[in-house]
């Protein structure tokens, strides 16, 4: 297969704009009619075609002016069809271009266009899924006013689409229709239609300047009572977008549409948000305190959209991060105030750290805004989401709030109702501040994790000098780095938690600016014997990596004295790691019990601060430490970070159960404190789970769990224990949950994760569960994204079992729906970290996948830019 790429240096304004679209869909399962009535007008002097993109699309007439085209060349106007375009020849300047086609729903299993399942009709068109319902200019940057009229049989009651109803009725054979408008123009990716059956919770918002908008919030039958939570989240976004950013809705109705079968999160459609069901139905019985935070995040993220994507949306998909970044950034922000800045900071740090490292050391690297595509889908990445809201963080930073505030006001005033470019927002940005803002915007275009060495000379007299070097590693698009323009967040502290500034005053309010490879700080301690500690990044303050030689002792110390909890916890994470990696040079060594003394002392520090005590009693997991070294041998890593839990659990034993013994216990309420509590409590009994003597205690909170936290929370430290406890537990949790696809999901994962000798069969019967179906992508994530990602052990087995037992299934699943085939084929394309003996056999399997005849080109684009990359 050879496809041509996409590249962000050959885009070229549309050479036809369209001003209206009048769509009319007769909604069936294999017929539905789509008539679509385009405003055309041509844009500067040129006699192109029109050019519209189509897939899969049955053509059953084109007229312009209500003169029906044929396709004749001889004529003045005609058309001509390719596999995937309708090309429209015409004379004119501006007509109406009228196109009836035929697609078929329920055949649709990729979740791409329109499509029927689990009862219900829906739309995914972002990014290029338009063209799947009708021929369009299928681009970001032609924005167009919708009027839909969605028209379907009497048992289907509820017709949805964007913007305002305008007009209903009933139709003279046993249909009726909804006619919708939406004033606000807008790329064709954002139009939404979805019909069924749906319960309906309704509510109401006043905004800032008094207008009162109605909420919709739809729902499977019987599952009303799970959406309360979603429609008080929906409640609380809106009113932080007004405190915040000044930013109010700008509909009359707001609408949520929860479905089992989608291939994203959600979709902030305007007005008309599509979700998948797991990040709106929520209920203490049902969903974890982390499903609870998900809905609140995930539904504030979508609403965000309304102004950041929608109003201002990209002028292409190569500025995809314009709005994601941008977006994820703001529900950050909105959870950190709802619920708490550090775990909600260490949450997205992990993200980092485990995902969009991995990324950036692997052929799939990219900079935040791509330069070029085969298949945009496979740029809905952790680098363009995460580490694009980590570059809108150190504009924050940056600029200060107010600042950023201002920035924010201007982009919206110069880019309402566009499609524009993160060379715009930068601009915009850039008019709020003094700071010359050119270096900083290498981050646009620059890919790869950069790496901050620190060096630290002391001259035996009290002075220091403190050495900060930059550097990125060549990446897999890019040989050439330049410095980039970081802020680094830096605390300086001796052992007797003294704080110093650099003689200099280069440090300004906790920070530097790292703007050329090398940095020095001159340091002068109170003593000749002091011994000084630099604490670089702290809080995460730029999206790198920072190799520094602090000893035990010297995180120890940034534990017990740095002004930042984030800091706290980052330094017992490199005492966790120091462990470990003494374990993988020598498996027979036991930690020194100073080093234990110490992580004592420090966990009673902080014995009352519930919240950063079990986030400081969580090991580093497999994939956070894969980031921290190079050539991995997985069995020996997974062998010393097992050696160090057991190790920490036996050790520790008389701690922990001090701490199991002061946490709180009370009915289930969804507020801080208890979710702090309950989080430390869960994360306490994981490692007591590693002691045989502790077994009840999993039992135990399992039979008498008022919440599906602790229910979970039992479950998964019970893969640390006898396996006849965890397949007693995992039973009667199946047994009670059956009927619920969402929370049997937990199972499914737990399941796939488990790294049990009979895996591949285990797996093998998950897919012939009757809750399993290939077609849905929550399900197919839950087992093989699961196994892929998270289950180590199994997944990279010497014999190379695990990468050709996940082939085999992609190779199924990509001729289904190659969105999520693609993305579950992601852990094998990043055999650069691991050792070569890895390496062989994942490349292996790259090449069957690759030699598969029919093979989509979302997985072939990661496939082949794999094999194809060199890491030397």
């Amino acid at each position: 297969m050879s496809l041509q790429a996409k590249r962000r240096a050959d885009y070229q304004p549309p050479a036809f704009s369209i001003s209206t679209v009048t769509l009319h869909v007769t909604l069936h399962p294999t017929e539905t009619k789509v008539v679509s009535e385009l405003t055309i007008k041509r844009e500067g002097e040129h006699q192109l075609p029109l050019v519209l993109d189509g897939d899969s699309l049955v053509l059953n007439a084109v007229s312009i002016d209500d003169n029906e085209l044929g396709k004749n060349p001889a004529s003045d106007q005609y058309y001509e069809q390719t596999a995937n375009s309708l090309i429209v020849n015409s004379p004119l300047n501006s007509y109406k271009l009228k196109i009836v086609t035929t697609i078929a729903p329920e055949n649709n299993k990729a979740l791409e266009g329109l499509y029927l399942s689990g009862g219900a009709y829906c739309t995914q068109c972002e990014a290029e899924g338009f063209r799947r319902i009708t021929y369009f200019m299928d681009r970001p940057d032609v924005l167009s006013v919708y009027t839909v009229t969605v028209v379907a049989q009497n048992s289907i009651p509820m017709l949805l689409s964007n913007g305002n109803p305008i007009d209903k009725g009933a139709t003279d054979n046993g249909q009726h229709f909804v006619t919708w408008h939406d004033p606000h123009p807008k790329p064709c990716y954002l139009f939404a239609l979805v019909a069924g059956d749906f319960d309906l919770l309704t509510d109401t918002y006043k905004t800032k300047s008094g207008k009162d908008v109605a909420l919709e919030l739809y729902v499977d039958k019987g599952k009303a009572s799970q959406g309360y939570f979603a429609l008080e989240s929906l409640k609380r976004a809106m009113k932080w977008d007004e405190d915040v950013f000044g930013l109010e809705y700008d509909l009359d109705i707001y609408m949520i549409v929860a479905v089992d079968f989608f291939n994203m999160g959600a979709m902030e459609n305007k007005g008309l948000n599509v979700f998948n069901s797991k990040f709106v139905l929520a209920d203490q019985d049902s969903a974890t305190d982390d499903d609870f935070f998900n809905v609140e995040s995930v539904i504030a993220h979508e609403y965000f959209h309304n102004w950041t994507g929608n109003r201002v949306t990209c002028r292409d998909w190569f500025q995809l991060s314009l709005k994601e970044g941008l977006t994820v950034f703001r529900d950050q922000q909105f959870s950190a105030d709802m619920t708490s800045a550090l775990s909600n900071r260490i949450k997205h740090v992990r993200v980092m750290r485990e995902h969009q490292f991995a990324e950036d050391a692997s052929a799939m690297s990219h900079p935040i805004r791509p330069e070029e595509v085969i298949e945009m889908n496979n740029f809905y990445t952790v680098t363009v989401y995460d580490k694009g809201a980590e570059v809108i963080r150190m504009f924050h930073t940056l600029l200060g709030p107010e600042s950023f505030r201002a920035g924010m006001d201007e982009y919206f005033k110069r880019h309402d109702g566009q499609a524009v470019t993160c060379d715009d927002f930068v601009s915009a940005m850039q008019s709020a501040t003094d700071l010359d803002l050119t270096q900083f915007s290498l981050w646009y275009s620059q890919s790869g994790t950069p790496v901050i060495s620190v060096v630290h000379l002391d001259d035996g007299k009290g002075n220091h000098t403190i050495i900060l070097r930059q550097h990125t590693p060549k990446t897999s698009d890019q040989n050439d780095k330049q410095p980039l323009y970081m802020p680094i967040n830096i605390e300086i502290i001796d052992e007797q938690g003294n704080k110093y500034e650099d003689e200099q005053g280069t440090i300004t309010d906790g920070m530097v600016i790292l703007d050329s490879e090398t940095l020095s700080l001159q340091v002068k301690a109170k003593t000749a014997e002091s011994k000084i500690t630099p604490v670089v990044l702290g809080n995460f303050s730029a999206p790198a990596k920072v190799e520094n030689t602090l000893d035990i002792d010297s995180l120890l110390t940034v534990f017990k004295y740095s002004n930042d909890a984030f800091n706290r916890w980052d330094a017992m994470q490199g005492i966790y790691d120091k462990c470990i990696g003494q374990l993988e040079l020598d498996p027979t060594s036991v930690i020194d019990t100073a080093v234990w003394d110490g992580i004592k002392h420090a966990l009673t520090l902080e014995s009352k601060n519930l919240e950063l005590l079990g986030e400081c009693l969580v090991i580093p997991s497999f994939e956070t430490l894969c980031q921290s070294r190079s050539n991995v041998d997985v069995h020996s890593l997974l062998e010393a970070r097992r050696a160090f839990c057991s190790q920490f659990a036996t050790v520790l034993e008389t701690e922990l159960l001090v701490i199991l013994e002061q946490i709180p216990q009370g009915t289930y309420q969804y507020e801080q404190a208890a979710i702090q509590g309950r989080r430390c409590k869960n994360v306490v009994l994981g490692h007591l789970a590693r002691l045989p003597q502790h077994a009840d205690k999993l039992t135990a909170q399992f039979e008498t769990a008022d919440n599906m936290t602790d229910t979970l929370g039992a479950l998964s430290a019970s893969q640390y224990s006898d396996k006849g406890v965890f397949e007693k537990l995992m039973a009667a949790f199946e047994q009670k949950w059956n009927h619920n696809p969402l929370v049997l999901d937990k199972w499914f994962a737990l399941h796939a994760t488990q790294p049990s000798e009979n895996i591949f069969a285990t797996i093998t019967m998950l897919c012939e569960h009757p809750q399993f179906t290939m077609s849905n992508p929550n399900r197919v994530r839950a087992v093989m994204g699961s196994f892929a990602f998270y289950n180590a052990e199994k997944f990279h087995a010497l014999d190379g079992s695990g990468y050709k037992f996940i082939t085999d299934y992609l190779l199924k699943l990509d001729s289904v729906n190659p969105q999520v085939a693609a993305r579950i084929v992601t852990p094998l394309t990043q055999w650069q970290g691991y050792s070569e003996a890895h390496q062989v056999l994942m490349k292996e399997q790259l090449a069957r996948l690759l030699n598969h005849k029919g093979l989509s080109k979302d997985v072939f684009e990661k496939v082949s830019k794999s094999l194809a990359y060199d890491k030397h």
